[in-house]
């Protein structure tokens, strides 16, 4: 019996007596943690030695924290705004200190980019797990307890309930916990309900699961706004990336992104090639495609408008993929019947004759049908609902009677009757968890079912795996490209996207390596990488493109295609010396010679061998030349919209341009900048407003805004 109670604290009595106090809790990746309860929880054992606490999951989120005092004044404003009421993890704060109670421990799978850099104890407890073998690893941990938030409506006076935004690991892990259970284990499942949690149907609804679910909370405290992510800027850097990355996406295929800038900045150019498909090949042609390029886009990828559209699969459904569901582009659906989706391929299906008679030559029907296949057939839209069988015979609306008997011209006649108009039961998007802006989550709760119904947020082992589900996965994702980040990269192909040289744990390899595995073993799939060529670090320029680096997340006998804003390079089934030739086209012209010779020493590339011409001007100017060139719609800084107001994109302008100006040790110039700074405070009034710098106080407040005015007229023409 699943005992329903408004208390978490309730729900913290309940777990302890069943548990005997040794606690080893699940919770999901991002979004989905029950925080109110293990708040409370983690509370309960802080203060009782006698009891303890692991806690394992992923992408445990926290606010971000300002480091300068001009950082404070511009982000503390912000995420007051943004977050609101919402409640902090607890353990969080403390494992980044690396002072947890001795009876606590945290286990991550995956943590927020760079956050645990400097916490050891995060490091030490790190559990490096491909995305599909999460389920697996959390199992064989022994976990006892499994928590997560729980999206609820009441339909005709029912209550119906869904693991919304993380079934992902949740639908893989819980037949194992039954397994455990059924043979005598304690385990115990804990749902907090969120109103505010979008009600996802298919596949995340938790009517198989209900009678597993131990306690469900509702409680009126524990309804504190969301966590979201505000869309970052994207800068020219990225958007040549993203421009590069959308002429190999395919009509008719199917797509996987990820989050940030980078993505972002695909999606971006995505839309522009649908909804703007002049001002696109515009900015292409300003970039002057070399040729192996353009044959590689006329290959795999393309540059017109999307006349099939794409079907999405990825195990994160990204603010930019909703997007793309809205403007159409994603719009190619499937169906998780393999007769029917083989029909589908790029011709889509219309119910009637000639489909019943496609199905049955692959005898996905028999000549008289069944019960079973009726069911089948309804369900997917080929017959409506006024059809039964009933012996030997079909009965139809009005009473007709015809012969169970495809081949029998009455009954040929007759069912044209009952066809539906267009097929129903299609697919557009299968996701494994969401995560994103304010605006993203207000436009999923505000979708009608029809719509949410053509999302499928599912388990992770169908999204990330080929196995298990092979015959339907292989149909339903023709021409795959699956686009990811990284951060490294080195010249023979080898990348590093989740771990530094030194072994501290960046973020977590999630599922990276599955979607490159798939890539490789799908017919007409690709790999693509996208990686920014080089990065500034205290004031001085780095390559991201390197001869060789301590560590990969995907091996080179795995490289495929890798994108910087300099352009693609194919690398799957070529030689180290073809590929390390590519790498460098794609390498900044103010480190290709030095690759060059590195390389050259290794003896992995010929003596004497020079660059190409058309790849020596792979710099940041020309980018901005091109951009300029090609105008703000090309290139805008905020393609997905923001939550900044205009006033706070003025200021990050601004304050970027100071931080750079202090990374790059400018003290005496930007001092004197200041000092003598023309700027008026009544000309940036609302900036300075916004940053409490109005009526400075104190020597310190004075050079705050003399600073600030600084970088306001500097970038003023920005």
């Amino acid at each position: 019996m699943t005992d329903r109670i408004n208390q978490v604290e309730q729900a913290v009595d309940r777990v302890i007596d069943a548990t005997g106090g040794e606690i080893r809790l699940a919770m999901p990746l991002g979004l989905g943690k029950p925080n109110r309860f293990v708040n409370a929880l983690y509370a309960r054992v802080e203060a009782d030695a006698a009891l303890s606490l692991d806690i394992y999951t992923g992408l445990s989120l926290g606010k971000p924290g300002a480091g300068s005092d001009l950082e404070k004044r511009f982000l503390n404003p912000f995420a007051e705004r943004l977050f609101g009421d919402y409640e902090e993890l607890t353990y969080l704060a403390a494992q980044k200190r690396g002072n947890l109670p001795a009876n606590i421990r945290v286990f991550e799978f995956f943590v927020q980019p760079g956050s645990m850099l400097g916490s050891d104890v995060a490091q030490q407890h790190y559990i490096s797990s491909n995305y599909t073998h999460v389920a697996r690893d959390l199992n064989a941990r022994g976990v006892n307890v499994v928590a997560q938030l729980l999206a609820h409506r009441q339909v005709d006076g029912n209550d119906e309930y869904s693991f919304s935004c993380n079934p992902e690991v949740t639908l893989d892990l819980m037949p194992l916990l039954k397994a455990r259970k059924e043979a005598g284990e304690t385990i115990v499942s804990v749902g907090q309900v969120h109103r505010d949690l979008p009600f996802m149907g298919n596949d995340a609804r938790v009517d198989d699961w209900l009678p597993e679910m131990d306690i469900l909370v509702d409680d009126p405290e524990g309804h504190t706004r969301l966590f979201s992510t505000p869309n970052m800027p994207v800068n020219i850097q990225d958007h040549f990336v993203g421009l590069h990355a959308s002429t190999l996406v395919r009509d008719g295929g199917t797509l996987q992104i990820g989050i940030g800038a980078l993505g972002d900045a695909l999606v971006h150019h995505l839309r522009l090639r649908e909804q703007d498909n002049p001002r696109y090949l515009s900015a292409l042609k300003a970039w002057d495609v070399p040729p192996e390029h353009d044959a590689l886009i006329q290959r795999e990828g393309g540059t017109g408008v999307f006349r099939e559209g794409l079907y999405g699969c990825s195990e994160m459904m990204t603010h930019g993929l909703l997007t793309l569901i809205d403007d159409g582009i994603i719009r190619r659906p499937v169906y998780d019947w393999a007769p029917l989706q083989r029909l589908e391929m790029h011709n889509p299906a219309t119910p009637g004759l000639a489909l019943l008679d496609a199905l049955r030559q692959q005898s996905a029907i028999s000549r008289r049908l069944d019960r079973a296949q009726l069911r089948t057939l309804k369900r997917f839209g080929i017959f409506r609902d006024g059809i039964s069988k009933h012996g030997d015979e079909l009965q139809l609306p009005h009473d007709v009677i015809v012969p169970n008997d495809l081949d029998d011209r009455t009954t040929r006649e007759a069912l044209k009757a009952v066809f539906g108009e267009s097929l129903a039961g299609g697919v557009v998007m299968h996701g494994g968890f969401f995560l994103g802006p304010r605006d993203f989550y207000a436009r999923l709760r505000e979708m009608t079912d029809q719509e949410r119904d053509r999302i499928n947020m599912t388990r992770i082992s169908f999204i990330n795996h080929l196995y298990g589900d092979e015959t339907l996965n292989r149909l339903q994702r023709q021409d795959a490209r699956f686009i990811n980040t990284a951060f490294t990269v080195t010249l023979l192909g080898a990348v590093a996207s989740d771990q530094i040289e030194d072994g501290r744990v960046l973020s977590g390899v999630g599922g990276q390596y599955n979607f490159v595995s798939q890539a490789h073993e799908l017919e007409g799939a690709r790999s693509i990488l996208m990686v920014r060529s080089w990065r500034e670090r205290g004031g001085e320029a780095m390559s991201n493109v390197v001869f060789s680096y301590g560590h990969n997340t995907i091996p080179r006998h795995l490289r495929d295609m890798v994108i910087t804003e300099y352009g693609v390079a194919d690398l799957r089934g070529k030689t180290d010396e073809e590929v390390v030739m590519a790498m460098l086209n794609v390498a900044d012209s103010r480190f290709q010679v030095e690759l060059m010779e590195q390389a050259q020493a290794a003896g992995k590339l010929r003596q004497g061998y020079q660059i190409p011409e058309a790849h020596r001007r792979n710099n940041p100017e020309h980018l901005h030349d091109i951009a300029e060139q090609c105008g703000n719609e090309s290139f805008p800084v905020f393609p997905l919209g923001t939550d900044f107001t205009e006033v706070e994109q003025r200021l990050m302008t601004a304050l970027t341009w100071l931080k750079e100006k202090v990374s790059h040790k400018e003290y005496l110039k930007l001092g004197r900048k200041a000092l003598f700074s023309e700027g008026s405070p009544s000309e940036f009034a609302a900036q300075l407003d916004r940053m409490a710098l109005t009526d400075p106080d104190g020597v310190r407040e004075h050079i705050f805004q003399r600073l600030l005015l600084t970088a306001l007229e500097a970038t003023q023409e920005n």
